[in-house]
């Protein structure tokens, strides 16, 4: 099953993509509620997928999508923010993000964002 780190400020967002992923054959390997948290996290894990918010405390997504994506090119990193603003997911996609998912997002969007980069 392919694995993947959840990386989100809000634990009942975590625990409800979790839930989403595990009931679709993912494991979820790992959570990290800021950017410096899941580049350690990455780093030790290596999950085959990461799902990044941007807004968090401390070092946000973008920060350490750049970061992780220095550690691994190859790294597979969605975005899933509320911060909808296309420059954002311009800058994003240009820190390295694979693909943006809005929030609130509907279960089949994320689902098919996931799959796109690790099929099940």
């Amino acid at each position: 099953m392919p694995t993947v780190l959840i990386v989100e400020d809000a634990p009942f967002i975590r625990e409800m993509i979790k839930d989403i992923l595990e009931s679709h054959d993912y494991t979820v390997v790992g959570e990290a509620s800021n950017g410096l948290e899941a580049i350690e996290k990455y780093e030790s894990l290596r999950p085959d997928v990461v799902l990044m918010d941007i807004l968090m405390p401390g070092m946000d997504g973008l920060s350490a999508i750049t970061k992780i994506k220095e550690i691994d090119q190859k790294a597979k990193i969605i975005v899933v923010s509320a911060l909808v603003k296309e420059t954002l997911r311009k800058e994003a996609l240009r820190a390295g993000a694979t693909d943006f998912v809005a929030k609130p997002f509907q279960v089949e969007k994320l689902l098919d964002a996931v799959k796109a980069v690790a099929p099940v």
